[in-house]
């Protein structure tokens, strides 16, 4: 049977206690059994499972996502290494990695899970076992080119982190990657995905207009003014246990300049810079809310209010005011003719807006200045996602070729 080696983040640490004071059948019996069972052929396993804990618990630290996201990559890697390879997951070599990288392409029939499962369930203070979960959900795009780059950046960082606290000598998963024959050389135009002119007049446009029938709306409107305007994710809007934006956060300089403190990837602070025109929109929404018209160094109010309750929104609660402003414009394109624009604003997402804004400031904004707004920190990933001159030019010097 195939078992769930981590539980939630918040678990993770009642885990790590268990497993080093050898008490893991007091919580979590299923787990026990099977690391016993496993520790039969691969006496290393409850050692893998030891470390594997301890890289979680570092790298779960900076967000739940960042956890969630090496969790399910390195679970699944230690199941198999255990299970199909039965070695330790740092006696494997690179023909074991190579296997493993042909296994994630095409998983057992029996790692595979028609939905989204969850692991454990909390029954009279013991951790119950959800013996549905699988390592896999059948209906993912398990080979495609996204899934494959994320399961080698897992295993990079794994090893990597594992040669540093001197666990092993050896990381092999660089090579197999180079030379993997599912993963696709990117030599193509890659434009990111944005709103066309006049879906964004819409979205933004219409959001504006039923501000004055509907007078709620004024945050769906300053929250596509952040989006868009200051080139934010959704993450750096929203309350998160590290990091609660707040009013304060914007502040200005000796010469009047305008700045948004925020926290963005890897916690890292930046200060994006204010637009007069979104002080504009700033202004517009503090009013509404009956703050006064610009932030003092000292106001505690949230970024973005809950109408009902106390304190900041979550990343759920602020994608939700984005597709209801989406929506709206939707219903707008379509009685007003434009059909194709409102059938492809069905795929936007919250995300479309930070490539928006980017994109469209990339023609009159420096490099350089663009790139620290939108938090880059190599300028080089701001020059490939959003500078299309060169394509241009090499376009316009081309389309008068002779066949």
């Amino acid at each position: 049977m195939l078992v769930a080696l981590v539980d939630t983040l918040k678990q993770l640490r009642y885990q790590i206690a268990h497993l080093e004071d050898d008490t893991l059948a007091t919580e979590y019996p299923e787990l026990d059994n099977f690391i016993h069972q496993v520790g039969l052929t691969v006496a290393e396993s409850k050692n893998d499972l030891v470390f594997l804990y301890q890289f979680l618990y570092v790298y779960g630290r900076k967000s739940e996502a960042t956890f969630n996201r090496f969790r399910n990559e390195l679970e699944r890697f230690c199941l198999w290494s255990w299970l199909v390879a039965e070695k330790s997951v740092f006696d494997l070599k690179r023909d074991d990695i190579e296997a493993y990288v042909d296994f994630m392409v095409e998983p057992d029939s029996a790692w595979l899970s028609n939905s989204v499962q969850w692991r454990y369930k909390d029954e009279q203070g013991i951790r119950r076992l959800n013996t549905n979960w699988r390592p896999f959900i059948n209906k993912e795009n398990i080979a495609s080119q996204q899934t494959l780059a994320a399961m080698f950046t897992a295993l990079n960082v794994f090893y990597k982190f594992a040669i540093l606290e001197e666990k092993t000598f050896a990381n092999f998963v660089p090579v197999v990657k180079k030379n993997s024959p599912y993963l696709v050389v990117q030599s193509q135009i890659k434009i990111p995905d944005t709103l066309s002119d006049i879906q964004w007049e819409y979205v933004f446009g219409v959001t504006r207009d039923l501000c004055e029938q509907q007078p709620d709306l004024e945050r769906n409107l300053f929250t596509l003014a952040c989006l868009k305007g200051l080139y934010l994710r959704i993450s750096e809007l929203s309350e998160r246990p590290q990091w609660s934006p707040v009013m304060s956060h914007f502040w200005q300089d000796n010469d009047g300049f305008w700045f948004l403190r925020i926290m963005g990837k890897g916690n890292k602070l930046r200060d994006v810079t204010l637009s007069e025109d979104f002080i504009l929109y700033l202004k517009r929404y503090r009013l509404y809310r009956g703050l006064p018209a610009l932030p003092r160094v000292d106001e505690a109010e949230p970024l973005v209010h809950k109408i009902r309750g106390k304190g900041g929104m979550t990343v759920r609660q602020i994608r939700r005011l984005v597709q209801q402003s989406f929506d709206l414009a939707k219903q707008s394109l379509l009685q007003d003719g434009f059909k194709d624009d409102a059938e492809q604003l069905e795929a936007a997402t919250a995300h479309w807006l930070r490539h928006t804004g980017a994109t469209h400031d990339a023609q009159t904004r420096p490099l350089k200045h663009l790139s620290e707004d939108l938090g880059h920190a190599k300028i080089a990933t701001t020059d490939q996602i959003y500078i299309q001159t060169n394509i241009k030019e090499r376009a316009k010097s081309g389309i008068k070729r002779k066949v």
